[in-house]
């Protein structure tokens, strides 16, 4: 370790500032594709719980949807430090089959419970079209007689989305844009953009948003 990365995590170490707990990172299917992508995910996962996440949310914006077998192919193969749940544009909906994330073996997460997983991994599941299914779930609540439009609030949202927790901290390399990233769960997270590509983001590149985050004051809309 370098004199810059000692400093980074020294500077971490002693910070007054809480860490984020969850912490989203949004990737292109482009840079997810290029050589030495999963890997540097795979280090990523472990930077993150090493400086106090408790839970990551990973999200692969795609625009070629013929790339969704091979990228899901690819995840299911990383080696996370947690359980871990991958979900595609299938499940949209919260009846959707979830991709199983793995064989099975110690520390992978098979049953489709997105919430048990500490990792969760979203691959061509725009936050639009999240969006969208939740209220289309609200719209046959109502015409089935279940729900009162009336007491419709941002709990029944939140309840019908794919993965409802909101992340502390969005993590967004190589250009300043989500992506499509969950528009309603991000809404009050702190968002840390990065000219790094993916293939390039190193432990210092994590820890320098870490910091960031850490150095913030949170408002939460106000």
């Amino acid at each position: 370790m370098g004199l810059y990365d000692t400093y980074l995590a020294v500077r971490h170490r002693f910070h007054d500032g809480d860490p984020p707990e969850h912490v989203a990172i949004v990737i292109t299917e482009r840079d997810l594709l290029a050589d030495g992508a999963f890997d540097t995910l795979s280090a990523a996962l472990g930077w993150a719980f090493e400086y106090g996440a408790a839970r990551v949310t990973v999200s692969v914006s795609v625009l070629d949807e013929a790339v969704v077998p091979t990228l899901v192919r690819e995840l299911r193969q990383i080696d996370a430090p947690r359980r871990f749940v991958v979900r595609g544009p299938e499940d949209a909906t919260l009846g959707g089959d979830a991709i199983d994330s793995g064989d099975g073996s110690e520390g992978r997460h098979r049953d489709g419970r997105p919430g048990d997983a500490p990792i969760r991994i979203t691959v061509g599941l725009g936050g639009k079209a999240e969006f969208a299914a939740a209220v289309r779930e609200i719209a046959v609540d109502v015409d089935d007689g279940d729900l009162d439009p009336e007491s419709i609030d941002a709990d029944d949202v939140s309840d019908r989305l794919v993965f409802p927790e909101e992340p502390d901290l969005v993590i967004k390399t190589g250009a300043e844009r989500l992506s499509d990233f969950a528009i309603w769960q991000s809404v009050y997270a702190e968002l840390y953009f990065t000219d790094v590509n993916w293939r390039d983001f190193r432990k210092r590149d994590y820890l320098r948003a870490v910091l960031d985050f850490q150095d913030r004051q949170r408002r939460f809309g106000r």
